[in-house]
């Protein structure tokens, strides 16, 4: 038996992912259908796979996505449909047992409100965690790398100088020297 197929014993069956598991059994009952019904040729095998292969389904993000969108827009409506339609509305149609009126402004605006602390307590916490414009450390830290001179010696070429913080004094110098 020099046959190779997904059933042979030298066929190496690695399984990686259940989708994999699926595919190897799926193959598997082919290949033993095919030996016990030599009737079934190849395009009847290929056809009645078709619908199969490749079709593994959504993504479960894709069906998260969905879902969360449709419920969004559920609750959308239920929302404006409570905050906008009159009590007598309400009663007249059976609904009796829903929160208080004040809630449809009040949860937007304590919504609204409170982002807007937030941003400002998030402005005011990099403040606090700037240094002062004095301190030394807004021109150096641990990273600083100060220049490195070195002598040459005869007959050598010099070589591009490694990397380096400018000093603050030589971008002074370049900036506010007097062109006069």
């Amino acid at each position: 038996m020099d046959d190779e197929g997904p059933c042979s014993p030298t066929t190496t069956l690695v399984v990686s992912s259940p989708r994999r598991t699926l595919s190897l059994l799926r193959e598997r009952r082919a290949s033993d259908a095919s030996s016990l019904f030599p009737s079934l040729n190849q395009e009847n095998r290929a056809a009645s796979a078709a619908p199969f292969v490749g079709d593994h389904g959504p993504k479960p993000s894709e069906v998260y996505g969905f879902v969360g969108s449709i419920t969004t827009v559920i609750a959308t409506v239920i929302y404006f449909v409570w905050a906008y339609t009159p009590q007598p509305c309400l009663h007249s149609l059976g609904i009796t047992y829903y929160p208080s009126k004040y809630w449809a402004l009040a949860i937007p605006s304590f919504v609204i409100m409170s982002v807007f602390f937030m941003m400002v307590l998030y402005l005011g916490l990099n403040f606090l965690a700037t240094p002062s414009s004095y301190s030394p450390n807004t021109i150096y830290d641990e990273y600083s790398r100060e220049p490195t001179t070195f002598t040459l010696l005869e007959g050598m070429e010099k070589p591009i100088d490694p990397i380096s913080d400018v000093g603050i004094d030589q971008i002074n110098h370049l900036m506010f020297r007097d062109t006069n």
